[in-house]
C-alpha cells in the first residue's frame, strides 16, 4: 500500500510548520525525511498519524483518506522513547502487540524468537529498566514492528547506539522493506540515510529544499572530488595541476582532491597513471552530510 502526501500544509497561529509538502512512499521503499531540528519533520509524522489535522492538503493511504488507516497497519518509533521501566520485556512486548490487535498467545509464542534475532542481552522476565540503552532500543523497535505493519515511521532509531547494535537494527529495517512495508526514516546521521534510503526529502522551515532519489540528489552537485592513493606523487605536484581547488591528505594515505569542475578529472587521471598502476582513483559526488550542511546553511532567499 502506498502513502501519498499532496500539497500538505500545517499552520500554528502565524507559523507554517509544514508548507506545501508532497511525496509518496511505495511498498518496499524507504524514504529519508531529513532536516534540522524544527524543520517540520515531527509535525509531518503527527499529520500522517492523524494526531494533527492539516490546514491544507491531504494524506492518502492506498488512494483513500489516511483517516482510514488501521492502527495495526502502522508501526511508529518516536524519537522520545516510550517504554515502561517497571514491567518485564515480555509484558512490554505483549502490551504493544495487543494494542495493535495481535493475539496474545501467538505473540507470546514468538517473543523468544524476536529476542534472539535482535540479540537482546537479558531474559524476557527482566525488567525494562535493568537493560542497557542499546537493548532498550531493540525492545522499542521490536514493539514497533512485531505486528508486521505496512507503514513504518522510524524517528532517529539509531540514536546513541554503538555500531554493532546499529547494524542489528538495520537488518530489521531491510527485512521489513523486503516484506513490502513502506518506510519513512528520519535521522541526523546522514551516513545512515545514504545507506538505507531509496529517496529523500529535506525540509527547512517547513519547506522542501531537496527531493529525489539519494543518488540523484548527490549527483546533482556533480562529481567534483577525487579520492586518490598515488604514493609516487608529491602534494606539490598534485596541488599545482589544472582544476585542483584544494588538496587534503588523510592519515591513511588517501588524498582528497577537490575539483573546480569534473571536466578536469580525465586529465588528472592521465597524469597520475602515466607511470602505471595506482592503488586508488575514485571520482565522487559530495556526501549527503556535506549537502545537508550546505542546504541548512543557505539563506532563505
Amino acid at each position: 500500500m502506498t502513502l501519498e502526501l499532496k500539497h500538505l500544509s500545517k499552520t500554528f497561529a502565524e507559523k507554517k510548520a509544514v508548507d506545501d509538502l508532497s511525496f509518496q512512499v511505495a511498498p518496499g521503499e524507504i524514504l529519508g525525511l531529513i532536516g534540522q531540528n524544527g524543520a517540520g519533520k515531527t509535525t509531518t509524522f503527527r499529520l500522517i498519524l492523524q494526531f494533527l489535522q492539516p490546514t491544507y492538503g491531504e494524506i492518502l493511504w492506498n488512494g483513500q483518506s489516511a483517516a482510514r488507516i488501521q492502527a495495526n497497519d502502522i508501526g511508529y518509533l518516536p524519537e522520545e522513547r516510550g517504554l515502561y521501566g517497571n514491567v518485564t520485556i515480555e509484558e512490554q512486548l505483549l502490551f504493544f502487540a495487543e494494542l495493535k490487535g495481535c493475539d496474545r498467545k501467538e505473540t507470546k509464542r514468538k517473543i523468544d524468537e524476536w529476542l534472539e534475532r535482535a540479540e537482546v542481552v537479558g531474559k524476557k522476565t527482566d525488567l525494562i529498566k535493568t537493560l542497557s540503552k542499546g537493548n532498550q532500543q531493540k525492545i522499542q523497535l521490536i514493539s514497533t514492528i512485531i505486528h508486521e505493519p505496512k507503514l513504518i515511521i522510524l524517528d532517529e532509531p539509531f540514536s546513541g547506539l554503538d555500531p554493532v547494535n546499529s547494524e542489528i537494527l538495520k537488518q530489521f529495517v531491510f527485512e521489513m522493506k523486503a516484506q513490502g512495508a513502506a518506510i519513512i526514516f528520519s535521522s541526523h546521521r546522514m551516513e545512515n540515510v545514504e545507506e538505507l534510503c531509496d529517496s529523500l526529502i529535506m525540509l527547512k522551515k517547513g519547506q522542501t529544499v531537496l527531493k529525489g532519489t539519494t543518488d540523484a540528489v548527490k549527483l546533482s552537485y556533480g562529481r567534483k572530488r577525487i579520492r586518490l592513493i598515488a604514493p609516487h606523487l608529491s602534494d606539490k605536484e598534485l596541488s599545482t595541476l589544472p582544476g585542483i581547488e584544494s588538496l587534503t591528505k588523510r592519515s591513511d594515505g588517501v588524498r582528497i582532491l577537490q575539483l573546480e569542475d569534473e571536466k578536469f578529472a580525465e586529465s588528472i587521471f592521465s597524469f597520475v597513471t602515466k607511470d602505471g598502476f595506482i592503488p586508488m582513483f575514485s571520482l565522487e559526488p559530495p556526501t549527503l552530510e556535506e549537502i545537508f550542511k550546505w542546504k541548512a546553511g543557505e539563506s532563505d532567499e
